[in-house]
């Protein structure tokens, strides 16, 4: 793709006019997940700040919304492993990327209004993974194994060690404070906790807003019928889309699941904020710099589980905690099978 490729260069490129119509479209259907994907993980950046009361409901969603946008500036890192390691380039066409956001955008939706802190990262690379082998004449042998492993390994492990982690970094707090009186380790939890809430915004940012950054990406390298060796580069229209639409959506919060994450799951303190986003914060953090895509809601909930375990087991409710595991793991299971289904019927109908 030509480095200073733009929205306008595209739309007067000769020959384009069905396929410039169809990209398109996919670009508004990917700022609309997008869109859906700030709204739906606002949690994670703010809820566990709400419930303890460090900030205002709608100082920590403007915050968050603020700092979704810049860190979507970082790197594009993940965006490239979004569009170049779940599936071969040229089973990415428009009709396979749309399909895979459709099915998405109505998984995200759906989990949203029953309150369900499901993973958008799952939902879209399980979209992308049913709309490739339908889309492709090479039907499974489209799909690249190796990359799927690394995503899938990174989504599953990184909850476990996010609640590792916080459980480890609660434990050091509680020793690192064990001189102070309650008084005063509320007073500056309660400052690191709003720190560390921003670096959550930061990091969730950077990683989030990089998955619609790939998908708009390789649609619009397979309406340009770039080679397979063509450089996966992400314009910079791109980058702007993509970080606003995240930082609109986050401005919109998303109360329901804010409720499940900050409340219901475990009651938290500030201090036991600040051990959960700051471990969390850091491993999506690490993982951006890595270029591998993690889900920032499955990671910030172990991470308030594994402060809730260190207060005591009970202290989790695991039937709550146990709700969110069973829609994680159908999500990318139903949204494959969704977009391969949606990607069948828009061939069907000649697009």
């Amino acid at each position: 793709m030509p480095e200073h490729a733009t929205l306008a260069t595209l739309i007067l490129a000769p020959g384009s006019d069905a396929g410039l119509a169809f990209l398109v479209t996919t670009v508004f259907i990917a700022i609309i997940f997008d869109f859906t994907n700030g709204f739906h993980d606002t949690a994670n950046a703010v809820a566990t700040s709400i419930s303890t009361r460090v900030l205002s409901p709608w100082l920590a969603i403007s915050m968050a919304a603020i700092l979704n946008f810049l860190g979507a500036f970082m790197s594009t890192q993940v965006a490239k492993t979004i569009g170049t390691d779940v599936a071969q380039r040229t089973a990415l066409t428009s009709v396979a990327v749309m399909a895979a956001l459709l099915a998405a955008i109505t998984w995200n939706l759906l989990t949203w209004y029953y309150g369900l802190p499901s993973s958008s990262s799952h939902a879209l690379i399980g979209g992308i993974i049913g709309a490739a082998v339908v889309a492709s004449p090479r039907h499974f042998g489209a799909l690249k194994g190796g990359g799927i492993l690394t995503i899938v390994l990174s989504l599953v492990l990184s909850p476990i060690i996010g609640l590792i982690a916080a459980y480890v970094i609660g434990i050091g707090l509680i020793w690192l404070f064990r001189q102070f009186s309650p008084h005063h380790v509320t007073i500056v939890s309660r400052w690191l906790q709003r720190l560390s809430a921003a670096f959550v915004a930061f990091s969730h940012g950077s990683n989030d807003a990089q998955k619609t950054m790939g998908v708009i990406t390789a649609a619009v390298l397979a309406y340009q019928g770039a080679p397979i060796g063509a450089r996966f580069h992400v314009p910079f229209w791109v980058i702007i889309l993509s970080a606003t639409a995240m930082g609109l959506g986050t401005s919109f919060g998303g109360w329901r699941i804010i409720r499940t994450m900050g409340i219901r799951v475990v009651r938290l303190r500030p201090i036991d904020g600040f051990a959960a986003e700051s471990s969390a914060a850091a491993i999506i953090f690490a993982a951006s710099h890595m270029g591998l895509p993690v889900s920032t809601t499955h990671v910030i909930a172990g991470s308030v589980m594994g402060v809730g375990a260190r207060q005591r087991l009970s202290a989790v409710r695991w039937g709550i905690a146990g709700d969110m595991v069973v829609a994680w793991i159908m999500t990318g299971p139903i949204t494959a099978l969704l977009a391969a289904g949606l990607c069948a019927l828009f061939l069907w109908a000649g697009l």
